[in-house]
């Protein structure tokens, strides 16, 4: 994203806090660009949403938020639903770029990760949103082994200037509240990192990859705690 000329990019997530978490510092790297973030869920939460908008303004991003059910069962919900509600929020159905979730999330597990990315990918396979690109966040945690970090073989890796991931991270911690050993301080990344798509049937051909790779990465981590066991 070296190129200045100003592009319309949306950032579609799930909660407060996750579009500065996972691509804050690209947000903040590239000013010019006309961003605008959806957030899912929270609304309702007064403090929450208040964040939210403060975090906005020093991104330089417009945006608005959703109430979809965010409850700590995480009980699943319906694709429709969550396709219909990134309708409603967006302010228009096309853009230069979107960057989303991934389709397993940034880490062991949050199910609204999840269903975010498969109603974006779908509505893009549908044409119900355009775009040039998609992008999606791309961290894992080795199935809760470490705090997330970027998968070192994605196609977009942004390293952060340390200016930059200060002001991330001071999002984070001042305007988002979170204390300086909080999972979400401890975890946020120095080096952002995405996943490239450039047309939706790459994007959805790809959920089966990467969801088998985790597999493999989760089983890897059974054996070795068999192996230190013995």
């Amino acid at each position: 994203m070296n190129n200045k000329i100003s592009k319309s990019i949306a950032v579609i997530v799930a909660h407060p806090d996750d579009e500065t978490l996972w691509a804050g510092g690209t947000m903040l790297s590239h000013p010019y660009n006309k961003w605008f973030v959806v957030c899912l869920c929270r609304a309702s939460d007064t403090e929450r949403s208040k964040r939210f908008y403060k975090a906005l303004k020093l991104l330089k991003a417009g945006g608005i938020m959703g109430d979809l059910d965010d409850g700590p069962e995480q009980h699943p919900l319906a694709e429709k639903d969550v396709e219909k509600e990134i309708l409603r929020l967006l302010p228009t159905t096309h853009f230069d770029l979107i960057l989303t979730h991934n389709s397993t999330g940034e880490y062991t597990s949050h199910l609204r990760h999840v269903e975010v990315n498969e109603a974006v990918t779908t509505l893009w396979h549908k044409e119900k949103i355009s775009t040039k690109e998609l992008w999606t966040f791309a961290y894992e945690d080795g199935n809760k082994a470490y705090f997330p970090q970027i998968v070192e073989n994605a196609n977009i890796i942004e390293p952060l200037s340390v200016e930059t991931w200060k002001k991330k991270y001071k999002i984070i911690t001042k305007t988002y509240g979170f204390d300086k050993d909080s999972w979400e301080a401890e975890t946020t990344p120095t080096t952002e990192a995405f996943w490239q798509f450039r047309n939706p049937v790459q994007a959805m051909q790809s959920k089966t990859h990467l969801n088998d790779d985790v597999k493999m990465s989760k089983l890897s981590i059974y054996k070795l705690l068999d192996n230190t066991k013995n």
